[in-house]
């Protein structure tokens, strides 16, 4: 296989940066790719993909799937993309799969950043905003799953 690269918008690479530990802002994950991962879910979680228009080609550059497969990402990736295309057969050892399991992986994280962007806006400590938004996350899939919902005694 190719030195397939997992890519980040042009307009959301200062956060991808921000987001990641030893910048200014001591961003809560340890590397680019933990930040495209939790991005990734988030955006599966909110059901959204955005499609890549302009790619950032450097600061930061093009991460290679290997640091994905190195912490045990690949497996979320092949997941998305069956989950995706409601076909087993996207996950063939051939390069136009791969591709196609790169490109569903950095919608969902385009869209994930894209929340996280909306999210963060003016917050100084990052990472009291994300697990205050996961939180919420947390609560909004409590109420959505619960079997009897008290919430619609509450008056309006």
């Amino acid at each position: 296989m190719a030195d397939t690269r997992i890519r980040i918008a042009k307009d959301k690479a200062e956060l991808v940066k921000a987001l990641k530990d030893g910048s200014d802002l001591n961003g809560p994950f340890q590397t680019y790719a933990d930040v495209v991962a939790f991005a990734a879910m988030l955006g599966v979680n909110r059901g959204r993909r955005i499609p890549l228009s302009e790619v950032c080609k450097s600061d930061p550059d093009p991460i290679p799937q290997d640091h994905f497969i190195s912490r045990r990402y690949e497996k979320i990736m092949q997941l998305l993309a069956v989950s995706a295309t409601q076909n087993p057969k996207v996950l063939a050892d051939k390069e136009c799969c791969e591709e196609e399991r790169v490109r569903i992986f950095e919608e969902y994280a385009n869209a994930g950043l894209e929340i996280l962007q909306n999210s963060l806006s003016g917050s100084i400590d990052y990472l009291e905003q994300i697990l205050l938004l996961l939180k919420v996350e947390r609560n909004n899939s409590a109420t959505f799953s619960s079997e009897f919902d008290l919430t619609r005694f509450l008056s309006a």
